[in-house]
């Protein structure tokens, strides 16, 4: 696991994004995995300034997003569908056909996860993308989820639903479950990269890193896997230090 500490946000962003940019660009048929909330938003946003700038094309590329929550249709203001589209693929070339998330608004979600899985079977990840909650968890892979789990409908942990109501106007509207690829899925990526900023990240950066390898903190998987780059602000490796 390599850990990289930058000064600022802005900095880990620019950083973080020359990893896509530079899968990309080595393979224009790249199956990239990507991540929602507020930590990858830099690095969306270096993506978008580079492709106006220098034309990087996502034509080929193959999407993989790693959750959807469980109950709202994808052109809702909140859906991970709607959050992609906005903030990243609508200012790319990205190919419709090739953006693959997970449905949450289904009625029958175990052939969902069973179909999501099959897809991710037939398209090993390149590079995933990864933020960490407050709590550790990965995609929405909650403390006490296996190891060897699959694409899945989860319950979500009460802190995560109150660290995700910001985005919503009450708490009661955020939905309390989602679908998610499992760790299993993660741990098959070719490379990982994670991000997290903040001092309310540091806590989980340190178990993830320095912590015993336990479902407890489900990041703490990433220790398992033998290509792992984590890019952090100094607030957010605060507890590094103390290691």
């Amino acid at each position: 696991m390599k850990i990289k500490v930058f000064d600022n946000y802005e900095e880990l962003s620019k950083n973080a994004a020359l990893e896509i940019i530079n899968q990309v660009k080595s393979n224009p048929e790249s199956v990239i995995g990507f991540a929602t909330g507020s930590s990858p938003m830099g690095l969306y946003n270096e993506l978008i300034n580079d492709y106006k700038l220098n034309n990087t094309s996502y034509r080929n590329i193959l999407s993989f997003n790693l959750d959807e929550y469980f109950g709202i249709d994808r052109n809702h203001s909140q859906s991970y569908y709607h959050f992609m589209h906005t903030n990243l693929f609508k200012h790319i070339d990205i190919d419709d056909k090739n953006v693959n998330i997970p449905s949450g608004y289904t009625n029958n979600v175990k052939l969902e996860c069973e179909a999501y899985n099959k897809k991710l079977d037939k398209n090993p990840i390149d590079v995933q993308i990864l933020g960490i909650g407050r709590n550790g968890h990965i995609g929405f892979n909650e403390p006490g989820t296996k190891f060897d789990s699959v694409t899945h409908q989860v319950e979500l942990d009460e802190n995560t639903r109150i660290d995700n109501a910001r985005f919503f106007s009450s708490l009661e509207e955020v939905p309390t479950q989602a679908v998610t690829m499992g760790i299993k899925n993660i741990l098959n990526s070719k490379k990982v990269i994670l991000i997290a900023s903040g001092e309310n990240k540091a806590d989980a950066v340190y178990s993830m890193i320095n912590g015993p390898v336990d479902q407890s903190c489900p990041a703490s998987a990433l220790q398992m896997h033998d290509n792992v780059v984590v890019f952090l602000d100094k607030f957010a490796a605060k507890k590094l230090k103390k290691a």
